[in-house]
Parts: C-alpha cells; sequence; structure tokens
C-alpha cells in the first residue's frame, strides 16, 4: 500500500536523505515502496536544539534519515539518552527514555522518533 503525502505549496519533506519541495500548489506525492521519510515541520536544525530532550530527537532523528543505527550516530544517541534522564522531570519522561533506548537499540528509529516528539511535548509542559 502506497504512502500518500500531501504537500501544501512550498512544504518540504526528506525521502531518503533528499530533500523534495513542492511547487506553488497542493501537491500530492505517492511512494510506492518503503522509504525514510519526514516532513519539514518534524525537521530539527542543529542550532535550534538547546534541551537534553532536543539533542535526543536531534541524535534520532539523524540515524532516521540516514538509516545508520550503528557507529558514531548511535553512540550519539546513547549519549543524549544519558544526558536527557538526568534532566527528566517526571516518571513519564523516564519511561518514555527507556522506550526511546529500546526502540533506537532495536533499530526501530522511526518508532524511537515518534517517542521523541511524545518526550519533546511532555518536557515543554513541564516547563511551561
Amino acid at each position: 500500500m502506497p504512502l500518500k503525502l500531501s504537500l501544501r505549496p512550498k512544504e518540504a519533506v526528506v525521502v531518503n536523505g533528499a530533500v523534495l519541495r513542492n511547487g506553488d500548489r497542493r501537491g500530492t506525492i505517492l511512494l510506492q515502496n518503503r522509504a525514510r521519510v519526514l516532513r519539514q515541520k518534524d525537521v530539527l536544525q542543529p542550532e535550534a536544539t538547546e534541551s537534553p530532550a532536543e539533542h535526543l530527537y536531534f541524535a534520532v532523528m539523524q540515524m532516521y534519515l540516514t538509516g545508520q543505527t550503528e557507529g558514531q550516530l548511535y553512540d550519539q544517541t546513547v549519549t543524549a539518552i544519558a544526558a536527557a534522564m538526568q534532566d527528566a522531570q517526571d516518571d513519564t519522561q523516564r519511561d518514555l527514555l527507556i522506550q526511546i533506548s529500546t526502540a533506537s537499540a532495536a533499530a526501530q528509529t522511526y518508532q524511537a522518533l515518534s517517542l521523541c516528539r511524545k518526550l519533546l511535548k511532555a518536557a515543554g509542559a513541564e516547563n511551561g
């Protein structure tokens, strides 16, 4: 079953590391096979990372977009998990971090990235 992406005018999406930008009108892309896809709104730039949770999101995002689940990117993710664990404010955040760690170790980077989004919301609710 293909993945259907509806894009707003000028919206970008990353597919297997390539940035695709829509034209001036609303558009639709159908992906017929498996691909690593991330919408522009879900891409975090390195200079925008301030909190340990954001550093973790960025590390997992890099693993997801590159498809590399071992080596330096995995090591960065593990380091970011440890820092976020020290910064965690409650059991909900700690539970999410454990789930992120498990998903990352199992090379389930899309699931880990989804959990990171939940962590960012939980951390934002605590701080805001």
